[in-house]
């Protein structure tokens, strides 16, 4: 499975790239979206996170490329805590910056396993629907 490459990758990454943008927007945002669901914000940091990394871990398989993802998220997530504290509207805290960085440890975890296939998965079966219809 690990030779076979993503047929739709470029859609896959425009989608992790909304989820990047919507992460930064709700980071920096006076009034972030409501749920209505009351959740503790460090959880929803390390969903965040975990949701970005997870992502990003089934386009890029190899190593390396994760490394500099897991590099590239934290440092995202220290950044944007800095923003927030500068910013004067949203509080910094070195709390959700250790949010942050087990989401992306957590989903890095995940990509030992054969997660990292399943938009390899998807892929495969849209496309035996879409042969069985024609």
């Amino acid at each position: 499975m690990k030779t076979e490459f993503l047929r739709y990758k470029k859609l896959w990454l425009l989608i992790g790239l909304m989820m990047i943008v919507f992460v930064i927007t709700e980071t920096l945002t006076s009034s972030p979206i409501d749920t209505g669901v009351e959740v503790s914000d460090k959880i929803l940091h390390t969903a965040g996170y975990f949701v970005l990394m997870g992502w990003f871990v089934q386009i890029f398989h190899g190593r390396k490329h994760q490394l500099l993802l897991a590099a590239g998220f934290v440092s995202m997530g220290i950044v944007l805590e800095f923003l927030q504290g500068w910013g004067g509207v949203r509080q910094y805290e070195v709390a959700d910056m250790l949010a942050n960085a087990s989401g992306v440890a957590l989903a890095w975890l995940l990509s030992l396993t054969r997660f990292i296939y399943a938009l390899l998965w998807f892929e495969k079966v849209v496309s035996r629907q879409n042969t069985t219809r024609n």
